[in-house]
């Protein structure tokens, strides 16, 4: 099978585990490496006439990639640069989706910009931000992003995205749910100021105890969140097995103030739960997870727990995706019987079809 295309070559049989976080899941059927928004348009054509699925990836830091790997095309989005310019009263930083995303985190700080300093450590690539709304420690990317450059595949051509037409909400966005597999971002616009940084978040606040906030620089705060990563194992580090992992398999549910009065109830101890304005509550999973059975470092064959963190569902060597995909949809349900909340799953899934565990994981009921 040959491209249609001289600047595409797609290699047949590609392993897709080591370029994940997770190092699980099979091969893919075709591969490809691409480096402009031309290079993404010819992969998209070079499907279509081979009549094949077409799978985006970035870092490979947010995916569970089946054990039998993806019957079509895997491009890696390999779009490179950056670009900073002010405007107005604030600096826009544009970069491209294959830039690894703490470097662009790291630059924004090294130049005293502020609004991305919490989000450093996270691995993956710029162009993965978006879909996931990616947040830790009080804020998250839709506080800032302007604009999505994005190559639409229902309408063939490469269009701009104002940060209002992405549908942003708590971990997810369009690009994840509503118009999931439509586009494939090629690069991400934030606006970024020269403001103190972001401090909020009980965990980092903590580190600054006793300190004026004004008196606290982006560089403390970039240190001090790496440093609660490091501990919780959500840096990634080829010597601590801890962190193979995608980062938190769930994401930290929200639920009404009733809700969370229940679970006070129901365990007999008090709940964590951060308030959030709209009058509903954020619950940590990882609350949940441990009171459900699971404690840190617990192991389901060659998957497990982290022993930092039992929100990281990690390959504990030689995992297979049935074995991870099995032990979370057993965490699902263990805290769905306990507590009546149904954890919703953060990675997206590749290569299952139509597998049950991972349709009971997508659920919204528990």
């Amino acid at each position: 099978m040959r491209s249609v295309e001289p600047s595409i070559r797609p290699q047949p049989g590609v392993p897709l585990s080591p370029l994940t976080t997770l190092g699980i899941g099979g091969p893919a059927r075709w591969f490809v490496r691409a480096t402009t928004v031309d290079e993404v348009a010819a992969a998209w054509r070079w499907t279509r006439e081979q009549g094949l699925p077409l799978f985006v990836m970035g870092g490979g830091s947010n995916l569970v990639i089946a054990d039998g790997g993806f019957d079509g095309l895997v491009m890696q989005v390999a779009i490179r640069g950056t670009v900073v310019a002010p405007r107005g009263a604030e600096t826009m930083l544009r970069a491209g989706a294959g830039e690894t995303w703490d470097d662009v985190v790291a630059d924004a700080v090294s130049r005293g910009l502020a609004g991305l300093e919490c989000l450093s450590g996270i691995p993956g690539c710029v162009g993965g931000t978006p879909v996931q709304n990616v947040g830790a420690y009080g804020q998250e990317v839709a506080d800032t992003i302007r604009e999505v450059t994005v190559f639409d595949l229902g309408a063939a051509c490469v269009t701009t995205m104002p940060a209002s037409a992405c549908g942003f909400a708590y971990r997810t966005s369009r690009f994840k749910h509503d118009d999931a597999g439509r586009f494939v971002i090629c690069d991400v616009t934030f606006a970024l100021g020269s403001g103190p940084p972001g401090i909020s978040y009980p965990d980092l606040a903590g580190c600054f105890q006793g300190r004026r906030r004004d008196s606290v620089t982006l560089a403390e705060v970039r240190q001090a969140v790496l440093a609660i990563r490091r501990r919780k194992g959500m840096v990634i580090d080829a010597a601590d097995p801890d962190t193979r992992s995608v980062g938190s398999f769930f994401v930290n549910p929200v639920v009404a103030a009733g809700v969370h009065a229940r679970l006070v109830a129901a365990s007999g101890e008090a709940a964590p739960g951060f308030p959030l304005p709209d009058g509903q509550v954020k619950i940590p999973a990882a609350w949940l997870i441990e009171r459900a059975g699971f404690a840190r470092g617990a192991r389901r064959g060659r998957a497990g727990l982290s022993s930092k963190h039992p929100l990281a569902i990690v390959n504990g060597g030689g995992a297979s995706a049935r074995e991870v995909v099995d032990l979370a949809a057993e965490i699902k349900r263990q805290v769905a019987d306990r507590f009546g909340v149904a954890l919703r799953p953060e990675p997206v899934f590749v290569g299952f079809g139509g597998d049950p565990a991972v349709a009971y994981l997508q659920k919204d009921i528990g």
